[in-house]
C-alpha cells in the first residue's frame, strides 16, 4: 500500500467557468487534498502552460502538472482539441488527464478516451457530490497509483 501522505503534486484545472473553478477549488479544500491547483481558462492557454509559453514560461510558476481536469466546452481551444494536442506530443502525452465536463453524452465519452482521456467524469449538480468526487480522484491519482515522473 502507498504512503498515506502522498507528496503534493501539481493539479492543473482547465475550465473556462470561474464559478466551476471556484467550487472546484471549495471541493478540493474540503476534500483534504494538500495539492497545488493551478487553473487555465481555455485549451489555449492550458498548452501555454504546458508548454511554457508567454505569462508560463518560468517553470516555478507553471510547475508540470501530476495530473490535469480537463472541461471539454471551453471557448479559443476546445477541451477536444487540447486533448489531442496533448496527447500526441511526446514530452506531454504521459500526463495523466481526467476529463471533468458537463456532459454524459456518449458521444463525448468515447471520443475523450479515443482521444487519451484517463478518465471521463460527470460533473456532478450537488457541491457535496463534488467534495465526493474530488476526494476520490485524490485518493485514486494522489495515494493509490504511481504517477510518471517529472521530465
Amino acid at each position: 500500500m502507498k504512503n498515506q501522505n502522498p507528496k503534493p503534486v501539481t493539479l492543473l484545472l482547465a475550465e473556462d467557468d470561474p464559478d466551476d473553478r471556484l467550487l472546484t477549488r471549495q471541493a478540493l479544500e474540503k476534500s483534504r487534498l494538500v495539492n497545488d491547483l493551478r487553473c487555465v481558462e481555455d485549451g489555449e492557454e492550458l498548452l501555454d502552460y504546458l508548454r511554457r509559453r508567454g505569462k508560463y514560461a518560468d517553470p516555478k510558476q507553471s510547475p508540470r502538472p501530476g495530473l490535469i481536469l480537463l472541461d471539454l466546452n471551453m471557448p479559443r481551444k476546445d477541451g477536444r482539441e487540447a486533448l489531442r494536442e496533448i496527447k500526441t506530443n511526446p514530452e506531454l502525452r504521459r500526463i495523466p488527464i481526467v476529463v471533468l465536463t458537463t456532459s454524459n453524452a456518449d458521444m463525448d465519452i468515447d471520443c475523450a478516451y479515443e482521444l487519451g482521456a484517463n478518465s471521463f467524469i460527470s460533473k456532478p449538480v450537488t457541491f457535496d457530490s463534488l467534495v465526493n468526487i474530488m476526494r476520490t480522484i485524490g485518493h485514486y491519482w494522489f495515494s493509490t497509483t504511481e504517477l510518471p515522473g517529472k521530465k
